[in-house]
């Protein structure tokens, strides 16, 4: 079986009070409605091998949101493998957007498990902007990487996170 692959961008802004904002989503359905901590996510999604992960960041952002993927340089935050064994791939932009804006797209699954019901669950139930450290006890452990990536990008061209 190939492995899977992901793609995804990381927003940031500069704060009102000076600081750095990334922006992530709660993962949305009846796995993670009761969970806050590690149930975040940046925006992303699996792609096959006909897509680059570049194009899938954008795509997978776009569905996501229900907002085009924002313009703007994409820095290269590099791959980390995720525990499922997944690779992820992230490409942080420097952006902003509303986030009462977003139309959250959904996905479908059977629910409750064994009962034959299908049902409609968002991919994402809500996206808000944090600071570096506010997202990352949120994120998922194997997506916190992309943080400190962020953050030795930032220091690297001068500005802080």
């Amino acid at each position: 079986m190939p492995d899977k692959r992901s793609a995804g961008l990381l927003l940031f802004r500069t704060a009102a009070g000076g600081g750095v904002e990334v922006l992530i989503g709660h993962m949305g359905g009846p796995f993670w409605a009761a969970r806050e901590e590690a149930a975040w996510s940046i925006p992303k999604g699996e792609y096959g091998p006909e897509e680059t992960p570049e194009a899938a960041a954008a795509r997978e952002f776009e569905e996501e949101l229900g907002l085009p993927a924002p313009a703007g340089e994409r820095v290269p935050l590099g791959e980390a493998r995720q525990s499922s064994g997944k690779t992820v791939t992230i490409w942080a932009v420097e952006a902003d957007l509303d986030p009462a804006g977003a139309v959250l797209g959904t996905f479908t699954m059977e629910w409750p498990r064994g009962s034959g019901t299908m049902r409609q669950f968002p991919e994402l139930d809500r996206i808000g902007w944090f600071t570096p450290s506010q997202a990352a006890p949120l994120l998922v452990k194997g997506q916190r990487i992309f943080l400190e990536r962020l953050a030795a990008h930032l220091a690297e061209r001068g500005g802080g996170a």
